[in-house]
């Protein structure tokens, strides 16, 4: 089922978030879940499945298998322009890349940032012109660290370089009036390719911020809070998936579709428990990965419980268990009837995901 539209006159766009249009670049001043505590405020969604999503069809037999095991603290993951899948580990501050074909697992690139409070350190991975970028969090001296927040460029299998000052600029440019937050630096995610640039996203400071090659950083998104967390981009669209605040409901785990175009701002599905990913997979079919279930009374802090994560699959606006249970999943890459999913210490691999029969054009 789907959310009700708004009866007010007011669009989606003005009612619970809003795109900086035209913003001036601010120079940079230079694992998703679990956050820092944030306050409950629940915002009202426009729930209208986009022009151009397949409806799903039911996937055919699937098979997991694990790939690798014993990560530290793996989070993120992309696919890189050689075509393999490339996965951040926060614990120890390095890349790895894995093989698609023979599994082979390498350390890529190390030296980053580690993480210091069992959150943080080398989130996510993503690529400019074939040269991989990591975004680092959690690692300033508000929690005892003394690296830079922000977005490192890999120059080499032991050098790092960070480009990009995060921590710094949203000192400079705190979150609206209304929003608890307690990190100053935020809480950086997930990260994607996007016209050249890389968008970021800030589940404390409840953002999308996008930052050049070069450094800059500025804001693409502000939400209400509504915990912005995994990135997708279609053409002229960025889906961004949203865990919601704490509990994490399956109610409040949506994935809203931004069209840079005209500024709008839909939802297009519902039903992820603490949505942690969102991504396309064979036919424009759409699916979320949940890390769990969240026990009420733990602190904001914590992660799912163990065993209780799923791969979901978007059918008319609502999500639906395709693989389960997955132990806490970070993130997913789908590429061809497989997707490849990070969980807790592992890479695992299903295949089977299949396309509908008939896909609408965009």
């Amino acid at each position: 089922m789907s959310t009700p539209h708004h009866h007010d006159g007011s669009t989606p766009r003005s009612r619970w978030a809003r795109w900086v249009h035209d913003r001036p670049r601010s120079p940079s001043n230079t694992a998703r879940p679990p956050w820092p505590r944030l306050v409950a405020v629940l915002v009202a969604l426009a729930a209208m499945l986009l022009p151009g999503l397949a409806v799903a069809a039911p996937p055919g037999p699937v098979s997991v298998t694990t790939v690798t095991t014993g990560l530290e603290g793996a989070s993120g993951s992309t696919i890189g322009p050689d075509g393999a899948l490339y996965v951040t580990e926060g614990a120890v501050g390095r890349v790895l890349r894995i093989d698609r074909t023979t599994g082979e697992t390498t350390t890529f690139a190390s030296g980053l940032p580690r993480s210091l409070i069992g959150l943080g350190g080398a989130m996510d991975v993503a690529f400019l012109a074939g040269t991989a970028h990591v975004i680092v969090t959690v690692v300033s001296p508000q929690v005892g660290g003394s690296d830079v927040v922000g977005v490192y460029r890999v120059d080499g299998p032991q050098e790092v370089t960070p480009i990009a000052d995060i921590g710094a600029w949203a000192i400079a440019n705190p979150p609206p009036p209304g929003l608890d937050f307690q990190l100053v630096r935020g809480v950086q995610f997930a990260m994607t390719a996007w016209r050249g640039d890389l968008l970021v996203t800030d589940g404390h400071h409840n953002r999308v911020l996008r930052v050049t090659p070069d450094g800059d950083v500025s804001e693409f998104l502000q939400f209400d809070n509504v915990v912005p967390t995994g990135l997708e981009v279609r053409g002229h669209t960025v889906y961004v998936g949203l865990a919601g605040p704490v509990p994490h409901l399956p109610a409040d785990g949506r994935v809203v579709a931004f069209d840079t175009r005209t500024g709008g701002l839909e939802a297009v599905a519902t039903g992820t428990r603490l949505l942690v990913d969102v991504e396309f997979g064979p036919g424009r079919q759409l699916f979320t990965l949940s890390q769990g279930e969240f026990t009420p009374g733990l602190p904001a802090g914590a992660s799912a419980e163990p065993g209780t994560g799923a791969l979901m699959l978007v059918d008319d606006g609502v999500a639906t268990t395709v693989v389960a249970p997955l132990d806490r999943p970070t993130s997913i890459e789908v590429v061809g009837n497989t997707a490849w999913v990070v969980t807790h210490g592992a890479v695992q691999r299903i295949d089977g995901l299949t396309a509908p029969p008939h896909v609408g054009a965009r």
